[in-house]
C-alpha cells in the first residue's frame, strides 16, 4: 500500500492512497478464515460451514471493511508524516481512472488549518472609546422616569405642540404621488422629543395647533427598516387631532420610593442612578471597544479559512438566531433563513477565533482561578443571594466556559490596545446610552 499528498486551491488536500490487489485479496482471504471459525449455516454445526458458502455470506462485508481499513491507515500515515492539522472529516472517492494495473486508488480530501501569522500589532490602528456620566445626564434620566408616569391633560385650544406633549393626529403619505404599505393611519399617538418617529416627521408636528393640517417632504434614510420606502422622499400631510401637556410627578419620597428607593429620597435616588448609568456605559462602552477592535484586528489579517469551519459557524449561527426568532414570535420559529446571510459574519467569526487562538498560545489571555471568581463575585452583587449566583458560575462547566470566553476576550481587546497605535474618542453619553421617555 502507497499513498501521496497533493496540495489543491487553497486550504483543501487530497491524498492518493494505492492499494495492490494481491495484498487485499490475502487481507480478505485472511478474515474470511477467521470468520469461518464461528459461522453458522442451515446443515451444518458451527465452524464447519465451507469455505465457499463463508466466502459468499460475508465476503463482500469483508472486502469492504479491509478497504476502508487499509485507506483509512493510508491516511493517518500521511497526516502523521506530513504533519497535517485536518479540518473535519474528509470524503473518500474511488478513482476511476488511470489507475495503475493490479490496484485500487482511493482519494481521500478534506481541508487543514491555515498557518497563521499575526501581522505586528505595533502597525495596527484602532480608536478607545470613552464616556462620562455627568450630573446633567442623571437629571435627564429622573425626568425621562418621571414621563413615564406622567399624566396627560389636553391643551387649550390655542396651544401649540412643544417637545415632551403628547400629540394625536392623523396622516397620509405619498411617493411619487402613490401611496404606500404603512403611509396612512389615524389617531397615532406622537410624545414630541421620544425620537421614536423620523425626526423630519416629530419636527413638522412641533408648533402645530389642534385642527391644522400641514404637509410636508419626508425623506427616508438609505438604511430605514422599509425597504420599499427606504431611500426615497414622500409627500405626508398631517391634521392635528389633540394635544396633550404632560404632568410630572413631584421628585419626592414618595415618587422615589415607587422607584426602590426606600430612605434618602431625591439624592439617594441620584446616586443610584448614577450608579447604574456608570455600569451600563462601562458595559456598552466595553462591547463598542471589543468590536471594533476585532474589526480591526480581522481585517488587518486577512488569510484563507477552511470552508468546513465557515459551514459549521454558519450553522451555529442559524441554530441560535431561529431560537431567538422562537422565543420572540413562536409564528417564525420554522422560517427559512438562508444561508448566505450568515456567510460573512461566520468567516468573521472564524477568522477571529484562529486569530485569538494563535494570541492564546502566547498565554497572554490565560485567565486565573481568582480573576473568575472575582468577576463572578461582581456579576453576582446585584443578585439577592450573590453566593448562589457565584457558585453557579463556578460549579457549572457550560457557565464557567463562558465566563472564561468573555475575560480571554477581555484580555485580548486589552492587549491589542497595549500594542497598537490608539486614538481616544470620547463620545457624548446620548450616544452612547440612547434613552426614551
Amino acid at each position: 500500500m502507497a499513498y501521496a499528498v497533493e496540495n489543491l486551491e487553497k486550504l483543501k488536500r487530497r491524498i492518493t492512497v494505492t492499494i495492490p490487489l494481491e495484498e487485499l485479496n490475502a487481507e480478505v482471504q485472511k478474515r474470511l478464515r477467521v470468520r469461518a471459525k464461528t459461522a453458522r449455516a442451515a446443515g451444518f454445526r458451527p465452524g464447519k460451514v465451507p469455505m465457499k458458502m463463508v466466502s459468499q455470506m460475508y465476503g463482500a462485508q469483508i472486502n469492504a471493511d479491509v478497504i476502508n481499513d487499509k485507506v483509512n491507515k493510508g491516511y493517518e500515515e500521511a497526516v502523521a508524516e506530513n504533519k497535517l492539522r485536518i479540518v473535519g472529516i474528509g470524503s473518500i472517492d474511488a478513482k476511476k481512472d488511470d489507475v495503475p494495473e493490479g490496484t485500487l486508488q482511493f482519494y481521500v480530501s478534506f481541508e487543514v488549518f491555515p498557518d497563521v501569522e499575526i501581522a505586528p500589532l505595533a502597525d495596527l490602528e484602532v480608536e478607545k472609546a470613552s464616556c462620562e456620566v455627568s450630573d446633567a445626564d442623571v437629571e435627564n434620566t429622573i425626568n425621562i422616569l418621571r414621563r413615564r408616569v406622567a399624566e396627560y391633560e389636553e391643551k387649550p385650544a390655542d396651544g401649540v405642540a412643544e417637545e415632551g406633549d403628547r400629540v394625536t393626529v392623523d396622516y397620509t403619505g405619498l411617493i411619487d404621488g402613490a401611496a404606500f404599505e404603512g403611509g396612512k393611519a389615524d389617531g397615532i399617538v406622537v410624545i414630541l422629543g421620544e425620537k421614536r418617529m423620523l425626526p423630519e416627521f416629530e419636527g413638522a408636528l412641533a408648533g402645530m395647533k389642534v385642527g391644522e393640517t400641514k404637509s410636508f417632504d419626508l425623506p427616508f434614510p438609505e438604511n430605514y427598516h422599509g425597504k420599499d420606502v427606504a431611500g426615497k422622499t414622500a409627500q405626508f400631510t398631517v391634521t392635528v387631532q389633540k394635544i396633550e401637556l404632560a404632568k410630572l410627578p413631584e421628585l419626592d419620597d414618595e415618587f422615589c420610593k415607587k422607584l426602590g428607593v426606600e430612605e434618602g429620597g431625591a439624592e439617594k435616588l441620584r446616586e443610584e442612578i448614577k450608579k447604574n448609568l456608570l455600569s451600563e456605559v462601562k458595559k456598552r462602552i466595553g462591547a463598542l471597544n471589543k468590536s471594533h477592535v476585532f474589526e480591526q484586528f480581522v481585517k488587518a489579517n486577512p488569510f484563507d479559512i477552511p470552508q468546513a469551519l465557515i459551514e459549521q459557524e454558519i450553522d451555529s449561527l442559524i441554530d441560535y438566531t431561529r431560537g431567538d426568532l422562537a422565543a420572540r414570535n413562536p409564528e417564525h420559529k420554522d422560517d427559512e433563513l438562508p444561508r448566505s446571510m450568515f456567510t460573512k459574519q461566520a468567516e468573521n467569526r472564524v477568522r477571529l477565533s484562529l486569530l485569538l487562538g494563535e494570541l492564546l498560545k502566547d498565554n497572554v489571555l490565560a485567565v486565573s482561578q481568582e480573576e473568575l471568581k472575582a468577576r463572578a463575585e461582581e456579576i453576582a452583587s446585584t443578585y439577592q443571594q450573590p453566593q448562589m449566583v457565584v457558585d453557579y458560575y463556578m460549579n457549572d462547566t457550560t457557565r464557567r466556559r463562558e465566563l472564561e470566553n468573555i475575560l480571554m476576550d477581555e484580555k485580548a481587546v486589552e492587549y491589542i490596545y497595549s500594542k497598537a497605535k490608539v486614538t481616544d474618542k470620547a463620545l457624548p453619553f446620548e450616544e452612547v446610552i440612547v434613552q426614551t421617555y
